[in-house]
């Protein structure tokens, strides 16, 4: 041992007296958010996660905040490492920092949905998730000649989400990482009428059943955001996942990863003639086919009107702007 080593255990031995040489290791895990344009900002996290009251601002591209939990007394404390992609669509290829052959075993991703806005819904979720999938992917091919046995664990971890007996086990396509989906603005979509509410929640159950996700609709309130908070805890700290399940399309859903089933969410929301019309390959193409059909895609661009970040005054530096005016002008 290094002088160095001996003074790290002499510190370790005197801040914890009682723990008779057995060390709990710190973890540290990493989440990235990501979803709608405007709809998440790292505001989400303070709210889920570490209890901070501060004033949102928007996200500009991509963002970094940690929190810090201790399991019990006396013990290192767990680091978890939060991610914020802005921008919704527009800033995909920015995934790849976050997300890297290190810290792949202990990743997750939580996608915010905006359900005001149904007729943005999928393409924003189809976007995101593709291009996190193939980063992901691309990783676990790498990993697989270098370090196979994390790369097979890697991706058991993620089908045992569902039990060997599960009805469903063979018709699921689990996502690489974990990931959680949560609908937000539920105040709004609250309002909206009843059938077209049902097929939003169908689908979004759907897709997390399918993904192997979780999924939880919140708002500002704080009952809502309470069990959003568990499902983000259990992904950054290892919190206790919570059993309740919340399936009533009349009241915000939640519904822990593993928990659904294909039988319970029933078919897509179509009339028979109607999916029989429909050609698709896969499950998850059929019930975007039936949802485009209720919530055709609009034809928008994440670009247009972004706001010129040098006017954005919670990145006002006055030297550094009157040298700006001065060249300007």
């Amino acid at each position: 041992d290094t002088l160095w080593d001996l003074a790290i255990a002499e510190v370790e031995k005197r801040e914890n007296p009682d723990d008779d040489g057995k060390r709990v290791e710190a973890w540290e895990k990493s989440v990235l958010f990501m979803g709608n344009k405007n709809g998440v900002t790292l505001n989400t996290v303070h709210y889920f996660s570490l209890h901070r009251e501060e004033i949102p601002k928007p996200t500009l591209a991509l963002e970094y905040t940690f929190g810090r939990r201790a399991r019990r007394h006396n013990t290192p404390k767990d680091i978890a490492h939060f991610w914020e992609l802005g921008g919704g669509t527009s800033l995909l290829e920015l995934i790849r920092i976050p997300i890297t052959s290190n810290n792949i075993r202990s990743f997750a991703v939580v996608l915010v949905l905006d359900l005001s806005r149904p007729n943005e819904l999928w393409t924003t979720m189809e976007k995101l998730l593709q291009v996190t999938r193939n980063h992901v992917n691309k990783i676990l091919t790498k990993l697989e000649k270098t370090d196979p046995e994390v790369a097979t664990e890697i991706k058991q971890r993620m089908r045992n989400n569902l039990q060997r007996d599960h009805p469903d086990y063979e018709l699921v396509d689990p996502f690489p990482i974990p990931l959680v989906i949560i609908g937000s603005k539920y105040d709004i979509f609250h309002e909206f009428d009843s059938e077209m509410r049902k097929i939003i929640s169908k689908t979004l159950r759907f897709v997390s059943h399918y993904y192997g996700a979780s999924l939880v609709f919140t708002s500002k309130s704080e009952a809502l955001l309470l069990k959003a908070r568990v499902l983000i805890n259990h992904l950054a700290f290892g919190y206790d996942k919570s059993k309740s399940v919340s399936v009533d399309h009349s009241k915000p859903l939640f519904i822990p990863a593993g928990l659904d089933s294909l039988s319970q969410i029933g078919p897509p929301p179509a009339s028979d003639s109607d999916i029989g019309k429909m050609r698709a390959n896969t499950p998850l193409e059929l019930w975007k086919k039936v949802f485009e059909k209720t919530f055709p895609p609009k034809n928008f661009c994440d670009l247009q009107d972004t706001k010129d970040p040098a006017q954005d005054l919670q990145y006002a530096e006055y030297e550094v702007d009157v040298m700006r005016a001065q060249k300007n002008q």
